[in-house]
């Protein structure tokens, strides 16, 4: 007899765990934001810049909604949207020092470090225990040597009903030694 509230869990055969086997192997970028490592298919990105490298164009905006938003990177096919990675996955505080932007998107993610690149040769589902809006961030974990790595959504950073409000409710700040938050301290974010 089980104690009251214990559910009784059955291991599942592993042709029903939720892997799948590529029939190819995929390259993706491994990343690193608060000490946690992530990866992200090669094909979801443009163009991996150092913070300092934006530091000219970037400004810094202010949306209440978006916390995770501190800046944008002005064009002509409008602003590229830049995500605190650690804000966005609720880690703690860091000083990142990359800007990954993705391909065919209007975000950015700011990373501590880019670890390099991989092959993914397998992509488990997300776990029962991922119910809330993580499971829009995550296509799901691979293994890198023994560590279990997630495969970051690259829709899953912002949302476009969330570009569309960033770019409704968004107000510049135009003070330049606030652009990045803190560039001359040599970080896109300062930490807090």
């Amino acid at each position: 007899m089980r104690p009251t509230g214990c559910i009784a869990m059955k291991i599942a055969p592993s042709e029903r765990r939720g892997a799948r086997r590529a029939s190819r192997s995929e390259p993706v970028i491994a990343f690193s934001i608060s000490g946690q490592m992530f990866a992200i298919g090669a094909n979801a990105v443009q163009e991996i810049r150092t913070t300092d490298s934006v530091a000219a164009v970037a400004v810094e905006i202010s949306v209440a909604s978006k916390p995770k938003v501190r800046h944008c990177l002005p064009s002509g096919r409008g602003a590229t949207y830049i995500v605190s990675g650690w804000g966005h996955f609720g880690l703690s505080a860091s000083r990142p020092a990359q800007v990954i932007l993705l391909r065919n998107s209007r975000v950015g993610v700011l990373v501590d470090s880019i670890d390099g690149m991989e092959t993914m040769r397998i992509l488990m589902s997300l776990p029962a225990g991922f119910c809330g809006p993580e499971r829009s961030w995550y296509r799901g974990v691979t293994i890198f040597g023994e560590n279990v790595v997630p495969v970051v959504s690259p829709s899953g950073f912002l949302s476009p009903r969330e570009i569309a409000e960033l770019d409704a409710g968004s107000t510049s700040v135009p003070d330049s030694k606030a652009l990045l938050g803190g560039m001359a301290e040599g970080s896109l974010e300062k930490a807090e």
